[in-house]
């Protein structure tokens, strides 16, 4: 018999119901109550990876320390858990395909006809247990994207059907996550939606073991008992899932509804210990209770999703509430920013975060953006092109390099100040070729950096193609643009720092990736707490 024990998350009824968080918080709750746990996310879609995908799609795309380019969703996984993901952890269907592929290309089924079943659903369940056979994990949690029914999401749910039939019924159990809605005009819930969802899971073959019904309103034991009846569930399986004030209270509310219970029992697991949360409480209770207000601007260009920068939101909200603060963060489309209307649009901010993205739209806003912050005096993080639009900024506005800029904006630019990284020069495909995953960092002693770090290597997650120039070092430095932070192979910039000025720091990676609960990242704890003195002052 297997070790490790698999818990597959399904939906129905409608997306975005959130899964990941049900999953997260699952996990949360073994993991407190003494199991090592894991999660991984099945993405249905063709593509690779998210890499390419623009995030108006799909919101951020989340990068891992061993380089892959993956759903948002295991941000969530990193942040409740506080242990990092991996390749394993995200599988789609189009690497699922290539693979599949690939063997038969190379003739490994022998002359067999490929097909669906067993081909596919084969590499599926190879994937999914990945995971647990590193003998790292005694549970490995699998959501699976999409609803059910949906053409996309079917070989992966006969997958489940089939590991479910190999892996017996002690090591494998299906939560299934739905939607039970509030009719106003009848002001009763309605449970047939539901019942139709499970009645569709079950017609591929699988049951599920346990529901996790999200609602508005409690649902009552009417309700339970109704649906136990109707969809071959226990009812001490039906666990209500209301909305929450914050996601964080998530793990709190189904440790109250005895989900990590049910699903010990169901698993044959057994622990002496209780899910301890204190250190997550103690989180709670500081985000619910701020002792101040900080205001923050976040200049994007995607900022009508907010998915589309879920960690640096998340991150935020950590050092807020480490630092006793509420940071009320103020999206600021940088399309919208000109010289005429930036006083007006970045009134009244404490501090400015200037995000991440790619291309040349909403440049020029960045830039005025980061202008008005560094003559102010207001605390300033630029993450990746947010750094790379100060360093253009000093260039342009202190330097008097006329038309200064980055070589993916504009290829013959005079002053190319963030160019192309040379083992970039060649590469022509798109999809997971960009310089990703944990770099090192080596920090210059006596700079910002060094201090809030507190030690001289680092390691961080990267994305991005295009780099400081170096060729531009001195003239920058010597006119106060000092550069604190270098990869020590590479001699690649990695930090900037301007010395006097308040609170200004670019780098060229993305801490918000390594935020958890229980660790905020110490530069933006920085950042918030330097935003926080600069509303006293």
């Amino acid at each position: 018999m297997p070790n490790t024990k698999y818990i597959f998350v399904t939906g129905g009824v409608s997306s975005s119901l959130g899964k990941g968080i049900i999953a997260a918080s699952l996990a949360k709750l073994l993991q407190s109550s003494g199991f090592s746990v894991t999660i991984q996310k099945l993405d249905p879609y063709i593509n690779v990876d998210p890499g390419t995908l623009n995030p108006y799609e799909h919101g951020e795309c989340f990068v891992t320390n061993d380089g892959a380019e993956t759903d948002l969703d295991l941000g969530h996984y990193e942040r409740f858990l506080n242990i990092p993901t991996s390749q394993a952890n995200n599988v789609t269907t189009g690497r699922i395909y290539q693979t599949v592929i690939n063997k038969e290309r190379r003739g490994d089924y022998l002359g067999k006809t490929v097909q669906i079943i067993p081909h596919i659903t084969n590499e599926i369940k190879r994937r999914i247990q990945i995971l647990g056979e590193t003998g790292d994990y005694d549970i490995v949690i699998t959501e699976i994207g999409g609803t059910v029914g949906d053409i996309e999401s079917l070989p992966y749910v006969e997958s489940v059907r089939q590991l479910k039939w190999d892996l017996g019924r002690e090591n494998a159990i299906v939560v299934h996550l739905t939607l039970i809605p509030y009719l106003a005009a009848a002001k009763e819930l309605k449970t047939k939606p539901t019942q139709h969802s499970v009645k569709e899971l079950m017609e591929s073959g699988v049951s599920p073991d346990i529901l996790v019904c999200r609602t508005e309103h409690h649902i009552g034991e009417d309700i339970k008992r109704k649906l136990a009846l109707f969809c071959n569930v226990d009812k001490e399986a039906i666990i209500e899932s209301i909305d929450a004030e914050t996601i964080y209270d998530v793990p709190n509310l189904m440790m109250k509804e005895g989900l990590h219970t049910v699903v010990m029992k169901k698993l044959g697991l057994k622990t002496e210990e209780k899910p301890i949360l204190t250190a997550w409480n103690k989180f709670l209770y500081n985000y619910k209770n701020p002792k101040e207000t900080v205001e923050i601007g976040l200049v994007g260009k995607y900022i009508e999703l907010q998915d589309a920068y879920k960690s640096i939101l998340e991150a935020l909200e950590h050092a807020g509430a480490h630092n006793q603060l509420r940071v009320n963060i103020h999206p600021i489309h940088s399309e919208d920013l000109n010289r005429k209307n930036v006083d007006e649009k970045l009134k009244g901010l404490h501090g400015l975060v200037v995000a991440p993205g790619f291309g040349d739209r909403g440049i020029e806003g960045k830039i005025i953006a980061v202008r008005y912050v560094r003559e102010k005096g207001i605390p300033f993080l630029g993450i990746c092109l947010g750094m790379q639009m100060a360093v253009i900024e000093y260039a342009r506005n202190v330097l008097n390099l006329e038309n200064a800029n980055s070589t993916e904006m504009s290829r013959g630019t005079k002053h190319p100040v963030i160019d192309i990284m040379e083992d970039q020069k060649m590469v022509t495909e798109k999809g997971g070729t960009m310089r990703l995953g944990a770099w090192d960092c080596r920090l210059e002693k006596g700079s910002k950096a060094y201090a809030i770090y507190g030690q001289e290597i680092i390691s961080e997650r990267h994305r991005h193609r295009y780099e400081f120039n170096n060729d531009y070092l001195k003239l920058l430095e010597d006119a106060g643009l000092k550069a604190t932070g270098f990869n020590p192979k590479t001699g690649l910039v990695e930090i900037v720092e301007i010395e006097d000025h308040p609170w200004f720091v670019g780098v060229q990676y993305h801490p918000e990736y390594k935020s958890t609960v229980l660790n905020p990242h110490p530069l933006f704890m920085a950042f918030v707490k330097a935003a926080s003195l600069h509303k006293e002052q």
